[in-house]
């Protein structure tokens, strides 16, 4: 069949699109492993009374609680809040708490509160505005000033606009519910657009990170019938994350929530599924980290620390952090003594012994604000409005770097009325044989983010340099990209054997480049690489290839990678950008129906995709349907009235 199929000259994704249905109708038959069922919190307490004490009252615990007196904080008594003229009122009607606020219309339209998530220093409150349908409301209550505040106070965001509390980016369980519940399905149903989503529990309880509990519950009761060949994917506890694994596992464990990531399953993945099977972690990209790899955007923990000294020496969440509380272990500078001291650290024999708790080292007031670590050493920045957060990445301050980069420095944080040049030479003053100056990928990638091509031999040595993390070389590859030409796929063909699957992943594309039968020679191997994020990588890169250059001996492999990823975007089929990359999908097919369909839901579900409307308004006129090209563009004015773009594509159009 194989053969066959070549000879016709079909397509990758054409082939794999009709084998689909092959695929999915043969997994369904096949009997579903016995993965063990979540059992509650409260079933976890009776034999782990202390885990449960600390946990209690804790941000996992209050991540997700109802809407009732004991939860909701924000001033409910006939509170009002203005903003860009609309007027939000909080109301409480026997025992029910109301916010009446514009609707997906405009209209002012009553809510009874759905749910509500946090607890500090915000507290955010949840709106069910159609059945199943639970969006994130966008003024929020600041527990510490007691009062209201808008998270996004300098934007007009008209219900109109997709990043509206109704739009699709607000949607809770599509984009924020799984990282605050336990056991989390998401339940999206494309062809209704309706949601019947289900969770184990509301709050991130105990078998959210340690797993269903239930084959537990067998092996740990005295007479129990635990049998481990009846589960699946359990360890010799009956649990599906073994914490005891180490460092690595902990640390993927906790990144599935604490990291900016797209997820390829449309909820929770089982605890202790490998991250990278899970997750496709976002990379240092302009606008979301500086060039240095310091914080910008809400990028959480996960991507900062992987580029951490400590993470490279094994260092774990719990090092730091009580694993139950989720609270650090100390506020005091103890905690980074703990290693970091004269006396050292046997877990970690190859830190440097010395004195860093002193004058000597901070040049602060023993007790200031500046002599605490994490002033220099972890940088904070603020989300949500008021919510600080510390960079993770644990680095030395680099001032000089400031001053070539453009990137902030901890020094200036705090002494804003010093130049960065003036902190730079201070700090080279004060450590004249300091190792921590130098070149640093920071002015790579600050050059290579206005003129690529200026630096691209600099960012290839980035990709080389093994002593970087494995996220730098893999955002360096990714700067490559737009680059990509057959010397360039012939010199970065060895990363694609990098032990580090981000490395592997982000090394793919680059060869997009190469002749075809070469790619597929290089990419085949991919296709059965033992991480998933990997694998799809490679997938995606047949699709416009013709299925006469896949070997046959590649096709299995080749159908199950296509699978997983075309699994992981029916997962998202209610984020516009996915529909997006489904239209791409379709025109790379020539499949313009497809192709389409997909465009059009894309604006459907976000109207202010202004790249969507372009392409839906070329492909009418490529088919020769003006009229439908020309009702496409005006639709598009409507909702995007002051686009330069459109009104250029309108003339366009109408000269045609």
């Amino acid at each position: 069949m194989t053969t066959g199929i070549a000879r016709m000259g079909f397509s990758v994704m054409t082939v794999f699109l009709a084998l689909g249905v092959v695929l999915t109708a043969s997994i369904a038959r096949a009997e579903d492993p016995r993965v063990p069922d979540y059992i509650g919190t409260a079933v976890c307490a009776d034999c782990h009374q202390e885990a449960y004490e600390a946990w209690q009252g804790s941000h996992h615990d209050l991540a997700w609680t109802p809407p009732d007196a004991l939860h909701v904080l924000g001033d409910f008594d006939d509170a009002e809040f203005v903003h860009n003229g609309v007027r939000t009122t909080f109301t409480t009607e026997d025992g029910v708490f109301y916010i009446t606020s514009d609707g997906p219309d405009g209209r002012l339209q009553k809510y009874p509160v759905h749910s509500v998530a946090g607890i500090a220093p915000l507290q955010q409150y949840l709106i069910e505005t159609e059945p199943g349908k639970i969006q994130s409301f966008d003024v929020v209550w600041d527990i510490e000033r007691g009062a209201w505040y808008h998270l996004y106070p300098d934007q007009d965001l008209p219900a109109s606009d997709g990043l509206h509390w109704t739009g699709p980016y607000k949607n809770w369980g599509a984009r924020c519910a799984e990282c605050h519940a336990t056991g989390y399905k998401k339940g999206y149903d494309p062809a209704t657009r309706t949601y019947t989503s289900t969770q184990a529990e509301i709050g991130v309880g105990c078998e959210a990170c340690h797993g269903p509990g239930e084959a537990h519950v067998s092996w740990a009761l005295p007479g129990g019938d635990y049998d481990p060949t009846r589960w699946d994917r359990v360890g010799e506890t009956g649990l599906t994350m073994d914490f005891a694994a180490g460092a690595e596992a902990e640390i993927q464990q906790c990144a599935a929530c604490h990291s900016r990531r797209e997820a390829f399953e449309e909820g929770n993945p089982l605890p202790g599924t490998p991250y990278h099977d899970a997750y496709r972690l976002s990379l240092l990209r302009d606008g979301m980290y500086h060039p240095d790899g310091q914080i910008l955007e809400e990028v959480y923990v996960y991507g900062s620390f992987i580029q951490s000294k400590m993470y490279a020496a094994g260092v774990a969440c719990t090092d730091c952090h009580d694993a139950h509380s989720a609270q650090r272990l100390t506020e005091t500078n103890d905690l980074c003594t703990q290693c970091h001291s004269t006396a050292g650290n046997p877990e970690f024999p190859t830190l440097r012994l010395a004195e860093y708790d002193d004058p000597s080292h901070h040049f602060h007031e023993v007790g200031s604000e500046g002599a605490q670590c994490k002033s220099c050493h972890m940088i904070e920045r603020d989300y949500m409005g008021i919510d600080g957060r510390r960079d993770h990445s644990f680095r030395v301050p680099r001032p000089d770097l400031t001053v070539e980069t453009g990137a902030p420095n901890a020094c200036n944080d705090c002494h804003t009325d010093r130049s960065a040049e003036e902190m730079a030479a201070e700090l080279e003053a004060r450590f004249p044989d300091s190792i921590h100056r130098g070149p640093h990928f920071a002015q790579v990638f600050a050059r290579a983010r206005i003129a690529p091509q200026s630096t691209a031999e600099n960012i290839v040595a980035l990709t080389e340099y093994l002593d970087l993390p494995g996220i730098v070389r893999a955002s360096a590859l990714e700067l490559l990209h737009p680059m990509a030409g057959p010397e360039l796929a012939d010199r970065m063909a060895m990363a694609l054997r990098d032990p580090d699957p981000l490395v592997r992943a982000a090394a793919v594309p680059i060869q997009r480049a190469a002749p075809a039968p070469v790619r597929v020679e290089r990419l085949a191997p991919l296709l059965s690489d033992p991480v998933r994020s990997v694998r799809m990588a490679a997938a995606r890169e047949f699709l416009d290839l013709n299925m006469r250059v896949v070997p046959p001996q590649t096709t299995q492999a080749l159908g199950a990678a296509m699978s997983e990823w075309q699994s992981s975007l029916r997962a998202k089929a209610d984020f516009p950008e996915i529909q997006i990359i489904l239209g791409g999908v379709g025109l790379t097919m020539r499949n313009m129906p497809a192709a389409l369909s997909a465009f059009s839901e894309a604006v459907d579900l976000d109207p202010q995709r202004e790249e969507a409307w372009s392409i839906i308004v070329r492909i009418y006129a490529a088919l020769g349907d003006m009229a439908a090209a020309r009702d496409a563009v005006d639709a598009a004015l409507v909702a995007n009235p002051e686009s330069v773009a459109l009104r250029v594509l309108r003339g366009e159009i109408l000269q045609q």
